[in-house]
């Protein structure tokens, strides 16, 4: 694999050539999430390779990229479910893998389909969830965010009971009781009718004011575009841009009132690090694709 190379942009985009950079500006300057060489490679496929970037406190980062580009790879990895096979990931500071309990500590992680518990009510879930994370203050805590996500009159209701867009008000509830710094939303509108649609984008904003860092992966651009500060584009699991939305739009739109979704295109267009990749002989291989 040749040197990186970043080319450096006046407006602070990194668009990132066929050499891969492994150590983004970006990255090295720390954040609430601070990625660094991340990579995770399942035999001798390598999802992603050498990815690193770092978000702040209120910022909310659309993770985009065609299918198959390192997404869900990154998201897991980022949440301790899979480890990475090269490279460092920290959350506030603390190394996912070094100290995976405290990071976690951290971290709050909605897939795109709610995980509930059949046989738990509505308030049951926060019971069990401020045991797991030792909230102390979980009841006031909890009827808060009953109350901010409109479903505090399905307290003794049962998860069969519950539309779509309640079952994932119920589990963003859950998932925010212990008062999380990063939050990580995979697909965060699949089945939501208008009016969960509306709900969700507005709690992510507010997550954000207060002052929570938000990775944000969807193929919806135009959810993106409406609610990210940031944006991090991968293709074939290398980066292809990063940096403030506003400046990578700056950088690839060929015209004034161009789109997310121009955008977007014309960045993975130009791209030429495209092909897949394999991991190298001696590398370290993991266990089989999940």
């Amino acid at each position: 694999m040749g040197r990186l190379r970043v080319r450096r942009l006046p407006s602070g985009v990194r668009l990132v050539s066929s050499e891969l950079a492994s150590q983004s500006p970006l990255g090295s300057l720390g954040g609430m999430i601070d990625v660094s060489g991340f990579t995770k490679c399942y035999g001798k496929f390598v999802a992603v390779e050498d990815l690193s970037f770092a978000a702040q406190p209120g910022e909310i980062v659309g993770l985009v990229g065609p299918n198959g580009a390192g997404k869900t790879t990154t998201l897991r990895c980022l949440t301790g479910i899979i480890p990475p096979t090269r490279g460092t990931i920290r959350l506030g500071g603390i190394d996912i893998a070094q100290d995976p309990i405290e990071a976690k500590r951290r971290l709050a992680f909605f897939p795109d389909e709610p995980r509930l518990f059949e046989h738990l009510s509505v308030w049951q879930h926060l019971v069990f969830t401020a045991r797991l994370y030792e909230v102390a203050d979980y009841e006031t805590r909890g009827r808060e965010l009953l109350e901010q996500l409109a479903i505090s009159g399905k307290a003794d209701v049962m998860p069969s009971e519950l539309s779509r867009g309640m079952k994932q008000k119920l589990s963003l509830a859950c998932g925010l009781l212990h008062s999380p710094r990063v939050i990580l939303f995979d697909e965060p509108l699949t089945g939501l009718d208008p009016a969960g649609i509306r709900s969700m984008k507005d709690t992510m904003r507010r997550l954000a004011q207060q002052g929570a860092t938000i990775i944000l992966s969807s193929h919806l651009l135009s959810l993106l575009e409406e609610v990210c500060t940031h944006v991090l584009i991968l293709k074939n699991g290398r980066k292809v841009a990063d940096g403030p939305l506003e400046d990578v739009r700056r950088r690839f739109a060929d015209h004034a009132d161009a789109s997310l979704e121009d955008v977007f295109f014309k960045a993975t267009e130009e791209s030429t690090a495209v092909a897949p990749v394999k991991a190298e002989s001696n590398a370290s291989i993991p266990e089989s694709r999940p």
